[in-house]
């Protein structure tokens, strides 16, 4: 069977797998596979899981907030902000899902303290006008 080879790629992190027989990912399309030699392809891939065979015939699955798919010949490159990698797919599911929560929680704090600098400079404005400062 023929083979291609994934190279994983983030900020901190590169990682080549080769022999692999498959690819399975989606992007705003759908879901989509890749062969070895697939035509030439670039495409945004969604937030979320896809998985990869190799020529064992063993599973991984990657989990990633996004990223960049660029196929050429027979070099799959994927790059993401970061990603995960594991054979367990529960694994895997429970780290993405705990990372979602992770940054939906940062996110929430980022909100939070905009919100309250928002107060502040209201309160620090109304202020000024009370005291007879004009801008």
């Amino acid at each position: 069977m023929k083979t291609f080879t994934l190279h994983m790629q983030s900020a901190t992190q590169y990682i080549p797998v080769e022999h692999v027989t498959s690819f399975i990912g989606a992007d705003s399309s759908g879901s989509f596979g890749i062969l070895a030699g697939h035509a030439r392809m670039m495409t945004a891939l969604n937030y979320g899981l896809a998985r990869y065979q190799t020529q064992s015939g063993d599973w991984y699955y990657l989990a990633f907030p996004g990223g960049i798919l660029y196929f050429l010949n027979n070099n799959l490159y994927i790059s993401s902000r970061r990603f995960l990698c594991d054979s367990d797919y529960q694994r895997i599911s429970t780290g993405l899902m705990q990372q979602l929560l992770t940054e939906e929680e940062s996110l929430r704090e980022i909100k939070e303290s905009l919100s309250h600098l928002e107060q502040e400079m209201f309160r620090r404005l109304w202020q000024m006008q009370r005291s007879g400062i004009h801008l």
